[in-house]
């Protein structure tokens, strides 16, 4: 089985960043305006401190930048955000900061060298993930990915996101967004998406963890594992993090290790360890000779079946998700709470990872 993947920090082709403001200049300027407690006079603070001109409708304010990248969003309490909110009149301000091609790769660069940018001037990220399909207050996010990094503070927060022409920059206001989260915890099917990371920064000190929820059918399972696989690499690369995942079945037997899921800058890689009398081959799996991109992750025998994914954009996640459960089914997993996801997976690099979206127990 391969080591616990860290960081993945590699040369990539540098990504189409647009005529905007540096970056850290623009952050800084964020979080040094006065926001007003996001009350009604919100948007004449915020338009006066950052010197940009107000515009848009009371339903959907913006504020003009004009930079090529696109005006600011303001998002006011409407009905998905009033349960969460403590007196605001907004929840986030959005400024996109990148345009690049639609394609998950481009998509990927783009962020990555935004976050690295950012990074270096305000520190380590203390908290990561991927919002998954469904963002902050239930909003959609991109097909390529949802990844986010996030500079927590009080009462305001600072946060690198996915967005459907690019990263932005998005500033909100604390509590509401952490009170979303949380009560997603209902322990519904598919109740959070995604994933979260968050490091020991003393920052982070009260921030609450919702609990989750487990998988009652083979099909939520492939639905779950087939969304986290498919856009896995490009959020990798966006993130500047490996995964490193190792699954068991829970069988009669015990729980062998039965996946060891690998993802960094070269891609996703399974392999797959099945007991004899298993046909591995008819199942879809291959060897090192028929994935030989493979061969950087295990040794040529060990595991013997495997497969490559591919790199942003490029793995099937239905297919990939079909083909691990009936291999699980195959070598009698009962059940989906069988299918467990190895504790190690949750360190990864200086953060704890919670793979909410997964629905699989971890242990």
């Amino acid at each position: 089985m391969n080591e616990q993947r860290g960081s993945t920090e590699q040369p990539l082709a540098e990504a189409p960043i647009t005529d905007r403001p540096a970056l850290p200049d623009l952050a800084r300027r964020l979080l040094a305006v006065d926001t007003g407690g996001w009350r009604p006079d919100v948007v004449e603070a915020l338009s006066r401190g950052l010197g940009w001109e107000q515009g848009g409708s009371a339903d959907r304010p913006v504020l003009v930048t004009g930079h090529s990248s696109g005006d600011a969003r303001l998002r006011p309490v409407g009905t998905y955000e009033q349960r969460y909110v403590g007196g605001e009149s907004y929840v986030e301000l959005s400024v996109p900061v990148a345009t690049a091609a639609p394609d998950a790769a481009a998509q990927a660069a783009a962020f990555r060298a935004a976050r690295e940018e950012l990074t270096s001037a305000l520190g380590r990220p203390s908290v990561l993930g991927s919002h998954g399909d469904m963002g902050p207050f239930y909003d959609s996010g991109p097909l390529w990915g949802a990844p986010f990094v996030r500079w927590r503070g009080m009462p305001d927060t600072l946060e690198l996101r996915a967005g459907k022409s690019g990263p932005e920059l998005v500033l909100q206001p604390t509590d509401p967004a952490e009170n979303w989260f949380w009560r997603q915890g209902s322990g519904e099917e598919h109740a959070i998406s995604g994933y979260f990371g968050s490091s020991n920064d003393p920052v982070n000190a009260g921030l609450g963890f919702p609990g989750g929820w487990r998988a009652r059918s083979w099909e939520t399972v492939t639905r779950s594992l087939g969304d986290f696989l498919e856009t896995l690499p490009a959020e990798a690369v966006a993130l500047g993090i490996g995964f490193g995942m190792p699954f068991y079945g829970r069988t009669s037997e015990g729980a062998p290790l039965l996946f060891d899921v690998t993802c960094d800058s070269d891609g996703l890689s399974i392999g797959c360890f099945v007991p004899d009398g298993v046909d591995a081959a008819a199942l879809g799996w291959g060897t090192v000779a028929e994935h030989p991109g493979t061969a950087s992750v295990w040794r040529d025998d060990d595991p013997v079946w495997r497969v490559h994914a591919g790199g942003p954009g490029e793995p099937k996640g239905r297919a990939l998700a079909e083909m691990l459960v009936a291999t699980a089914r195959a070598v009698g997993v009962g059940e989906p709470t069988g299918l467990i996801v190895g504790g190690e997976a949750e360190y990864v690099d200086a953060y704890h990872v919670r793979f909410y979206g997964l629905g699989l127990p971890t242990g």
